[in-house]
């Protein structure tokens, strides 16, 4: 699942659990799906921000990249 996905899934699952016309059972597993997909984007997006954060030098060489606040 691609992370647009996993959003899109990720605020329709909170609008049923907001909505309350689901049992508690369903609640429970709807929000255990829920913070598998929280850590998976989480994961992703920190995968992603290691790779931005390095910038390839004119020699090939790696470097990691900070920017000045």
């Amino acid at each position: 699942m691609k992370f647009e996905e996993k959003i899109k899934e990720l605020e329709k699952t909170i609008n049923e659990l907001e909505n309350g016309e689901i049992d508690l059972e369903e609640s429970i597993n709807k929000y255990t799906s829920a913070m598998k997909l929280v850590k998976e984007c989480d994961d992703e997006l920190n995968n992603i921000e290691k790779q931005v954060s390095k910038i390839v030098l004119e020699n090939n060489k790696e470097e990691d990249f900070e920017i000045e606040n």
